[in-house]
């Protein structure tokens, strides 16, 4: 795959539409903001302070048809309302012209209204004279929310990549895909070429071809973010470079060019931490929450995230109940506010000083990230560090939950994101069968159970063992337990 095709791949390609209202007892055009569960509608002021919270839908026709219709159906007193719909990026724009021909009738407005009015009684007759639409038409608020089904899914090429339904919905990962996110974790994947294989950790999406069947898109990692080419005609400067290694996100936004339509969309960038893609997310996509962990955010603040920079909170309050401070930003990659201090998965690694390396290459190549000698508050054995320390999976046994249960399975260290990655049993089988040499070893250390070529070995066996590893060992085998005494009877 071309980097050019990648990079388009990775960039949101479809606008989306704006719905504007116009009230007809208070005769002013509102934009939608959302609708409760009782059909009230939430509305605000069309200008650019508000712009952040205007409800966004695809503006891909039948995405925007089925949307409306359910909302539609949903409104209290639908009657009341003319409804119309705007590209996100003139919005307000509009909004201003269609306030004028509210307030002084004119034909050229008169024309401004009908273009972007959308059309009602349609909606409500198709949703009665044809069956075979109502059969494929969303009827719950939720499911505006997905952008693919689970059908359109290319099931074959999924089994062919070594994943199944039943896997991607164990590991939580099927919804985000049908959402049209990428998945927030990297997958084992092989590549069948015929005459070899290609196994690689990857993140997954879905994504829509020109012929209009969706597709698997794989995102491999990268051995470095490729921050010295032009990236939808925005050359990375020094400073922008410096922001994107060291947090993540370039701190700004930007104008980038629609390699299509030649169409400038302003954008802001951040490194993808797992696969070291660069990501962008237009603004016109971006949603800046209201609070922040107890936190309310003022005008300023919220603009200061939608600029893309970084912004210090105090006072902000922990799920533990503790207060504590913290500077978040918008990430392009996750299209959400983060945490900066929170980097499990990232680039860079903290040092005492408060300096920051680079990438996770660097850290590699100069200070490798060590793998953490406990799990889930259970230290691992010196034989099992130094299996997980090599890549290696370990089984651990008698894990405890949150509720006091114990519970077993299986981790490994991926020395390319720093991250373990756990595996329940099953989950484990599905993916591998366990060699002999390792059930031999689970069986004994972990399930008590007896092998007879190692039954009188006193010390936990090593990783893959079946047999006395050493003289010692043998000695112990070969030396028969003595018969256990007779207490007797007392007289």
């Amino acid at each position: 795959m071309s980097e050019e095709t990648t990079k388009k791949q990775e960039m949101p390609e479809q606008l989306s539409d704006i719905l504007l209202v116009l009230d007809k007892e208070k005769m002013k055009i509102q934009a939608v903001k959302s609708i409760d569960e009782n059909g009230k509608m939430e509305t605000v002021d069309p200008t650019k302070k508000n712009q952040n919270q205007f409800m966004r839908v695809d503006k891909s026709g039948d995405f925007f048809s089925n949307f409306f219709s359910n909302f539609f159906s949903q409104l209290k007193n639908p009657t009341n309302f003319s409804f119309f719909k705007v590209p996100a990026p003139i919005a307000i724009e509009k909004a201003q012209e269609m306030q004028k021909q509210v307030d002084k009738p004119t034909p050229e407005g008169e024309k401004v209204m009908k273009e972007h009015e959308v059309k009602t009684e349609p909606q409500q007759d198709k949703k009665q004279e044809n069956q075979k639409n109502m059969a494929t038409t969303q009827t719950t608020p939720e499911a505006s929310e997905y952008r693919y089904k689970p059908e359109q899914i290319d099931w074959d090429t999924m089994k062919n990549l070594g994943l199944s339904k039943e896997y991607l919905e164990k590991r939580n990962l099927l919804d985000p895909l049908l959402r049209g996110y990428k998945t927030n974790e990297l997958l084992p994947i092989g590549v069948n070429f015929g005459g070899s294989v290609l196994r690689t950790d990857a993140r997954l999406s879905l994504q829509q071809a020109e012929d209009g069947n969706v597709i698997v898109a794989i995102h491999g990692i990268k051995k470095e973010p490729n921050l010295h080419s032009e990236f939808f005609g925005h050359k990375f400067t020094d400073e922008d470079k410096k922001n994107l290694l060291e947090t993540g996100n370039m701190g700004r936004v930007v104008n980038l060019i629609n390699s299509k339509t030649g169409e400038l969309m302003p954008s802001i960038i951040s490194i993808d931490r797992l696969t070291n893609d660069v990501i962008a997310l237009r603004t016109d996509f971006i949603k800046i929450p209201d609070e922040i962990k107890g936190v309310k955010l003022n005008d300023e603040q919220k603009q200061t995230l939608m600029e893309g920079k970084p912004l210090k909170l105090d006072a902000m309050i922990s799920t533990k109940g503790t207060e504590f401070s913290a500077t978040v930003q918008l990430n392009a990659d996750k299209r959400y506010v983060e945490f900066l201090f929170d980097r499990n998965n990232s680039n860079r690694q903290i040092q005492n000083n408060g300096q920051t390396q680079n990438n996770q290459q660097n850290n590699q190549q100069n200070q490798p990230q060590e793998a953490p000698k406990t799990f889930r508050g259970k230290e691992l054995t010196d034989e099992q560090h130094k299996d997980f320390k090599a890549g290696q999976t370990v089984y651990m046994a008698g894990l405890v939950d949150k509720k006091g249960q114990t519970y077993n399975g299986y981790i490994t260290f991926n020395k390319d994101t720093g991250k373990t990655d756990f595996e329940f049993p099953n989950q484990y089988k599905e993916r591998v069968k366990p060699t002999e040499a390792h059930k031999t070893q689970t069986a004994v250390n972990s399930e008590g159970k007896t092998n007879e070529a190692t039954k009188n070995i006193n010390e936990p066996l090593k990783s893959g063992q079946q047999r006395p590893k050493n003289k010692q060992q043998q000695e112990q085998q070969e030396k028969p337990k003595a018969p256990a005494k007779s207490k007797g009877v007392k007289r």
